[in-house]
C-alpha cells in the first residue's frame, strides 16, 4: 500500500512509517454535523464493520482506556470494565478528550495520542483483511492490515461491543 500524495501525514502515520507498517491514506470530506463511522465508512468505500472507532473512556478511580470496535457496534461499558480490570467506566468527556489524546472528536486514534492509555480493540478486528482507524483528524482514514495496528497501538483483544439498541 502506498500513501496518497495529496494527504498530510499525521504523528499516527508517522508512527507507522518509524515501525515499518504499510497503510494508506485515504481522505474523506468531512460532515461536521455527522461525524459517525457509518458516515465515514460510506465516504471511503469500505463496509462499517472494517471502520473502528476510537472511544476514550474513564474509570470511577479517573484512570483513562481507549476502547477501540468497528463502527457498526455499540462499546458495552461493561465488558470493557471487566477486562480493564476496573469497576466501573464511562466515555470521557468531550472536554476531555482532546487534552488528554491530542486529538478532536472525529480524528481520536491511539496511534501517537498525547498519553499511552490502555488500548483495547474489540476481537472482530482479526476477522478483516483490512481495516480503516482514524490517522489524527476529521477527514483522513488509515487503512492497514489488523495484525499491524493491533502491533502499533499495542491493543488488546476482547469482546467489547453488543449490537446497536
Amino acid at each position: 500500500m502506498k500513501q496518497a500524495a495529496h494527504a498530510s501525514k499525521t504523528n499516527a502515520a508517522r508512527l507507522l512509517d518509524s515501525l515499518g507498517v504499510a497503510y494508506e491514506l485515504r481522505t474523506y470530506a468531512v460532515d461536521p454535523d455527522d461525524l459517525s463511522a457509518l458516515n465515514v465508512a460510506v465516504k471511503i468505500g469500505l463496509p462499517p464493520e472494517q471502520v473502528f472507532k476510537t472511544l476514550l473512556t474513564t474509570s470511577s478511580a479517573g484512570e483513562h482506556s481507549f476502547a477501540v470496535i468497528p463502527g457498526d457496534r455499540e462499546l458495552d461499558l461493561k465488558k470493557l470494565a471487566h477486562v480493564a480490570g476496573v469497576k466501573k467506566l464511562d466515555l470521557a468527556a468531550l472536554k476531555e478528550v482532546e487534552p488528554l489524546t491530542g486529538y478532536v472528536r472525529g480524528g481520536v486514534t491511539v496511534l501517537a495520542a498525547r498519553k499511552p492509555f490502555p488500548a483495547f480493540a474489540d476481537e472482530t478486528i482479526e476477522l478483516h483483511d483490512l481495516i480503516s482507524v482514524s490517522a489524527g483528524q476529521r477527514g483522513l482514514q488509515l487503512l492497514l492490515a489488523p495484525a499491524d495496528y493491533l502491533r502499533a497501538s499495542a491493543a488488546r483483544r476482547a469482546d467489547l461491543t453488543r449490537s446497536p439498541a
